[in-house]
């Protein structure tokens, strides 16, 4: 099995120690949209929360999002098991470079996406490889309580209980949603708004190196879905 060098671990504990603990902050309305930010980075479209009906029923298995995994895509597996288990229909596209130091590779059938297998850019992913790292931005997959990209910031409150949004200037300023009742420590979501606002949520002045809020704009929807799974630490009880 290939581990992350530990360089990739301390990037990817930037992110989540914030997330893990972040402190309670003032309750702040969310009625107003936050300010647009020149030069904010191009992402991803985001279905319209109007579109998206709140869910009726669990997601099927090979939909699923969990804390082990997306879809058929499970920690522990390789990345030809999961080759194996989607079939000669699903096309496996590596998009280098995909994120700061990190590249992906693409699980597509047909055009369609359904969701990417991160490793760092200084590495290549064999057949023969464990993967740690996971995201989708694809709707058709949620969490067993219906929680997925696409759905608004609003709705998810309603299932999953008060966001907190944050983001640290370390880690490129990507921000994340953490919700009272999380369902996973180890799943984290992100935000955007639908006109691809910097930041989906409304922080206080001035800002500092980690900034955190419970304010966010009245459009803001979630935008993709993260699973981390450093080695065989997290398939352990």
């Amino acid at each position: 099995m290939k581990h992350f060098p530990a360089k990739f671990y301390v990037l990817w504990l930037g992110i989540l120690v914030p997330l893990l603990g972040c402190n309670s902050v003032p309750q702040q309305t969310s009625s107003s949209p936050p300010a647009s930010v020149a030069g904010s980075p191009s992402a991803t479209a985001i279905a319209s929360p109007s579109d998206r009906p709140a869910p009726t029923q669990p997601p099927t298995p090979a939909q699923t999002i969990s804390a082990k995994g997306i879809g058929a895509a499970q920690f522990g597996m390789t990345l030809g098991e999961v080759k194996q288990a989607l079939g000669p229909e699903t096309s496996f596209k590596v998009e280098s470079p995909y994120i700061v130091d990190f590249d992906a590779i693409a699980v597509q059938q047909g055009k369609e996406t359904l969701f990417y297998i991160l490793y760092p850019a200084v590495t290549q992913l064999a057949d023969t490889d464990k993967f740690e790292i996971l995201l989708t931005d694809n709707p058709q997959f949620q969490t067993a309580e219906g929680v997925g990209p696409g759905m608004a910031l609003q709705q998810a409150e309603t299932i999953y209980g008060q966001a907190t949004l944050s983001y640290h200037t370390a880690n490129e300023s990507r921000e994340y949603v953490k919700f009272a009742q999380q369902p996973a420590d180890r799943i984290h979501f992100r935000p955007q708004t639908q006109d691809k606002a910097q930041f989906a949520g409304i922080y206080p002045s001035p800002t500092q190196e980690y900034n955190e809020t419970q304010a966010f704009a009245p459009d803001a929807a979630l935008k993709t879905v993260e699973i981390l799974c450093p080695a065989q630490n997290c398939l352990k009880p």
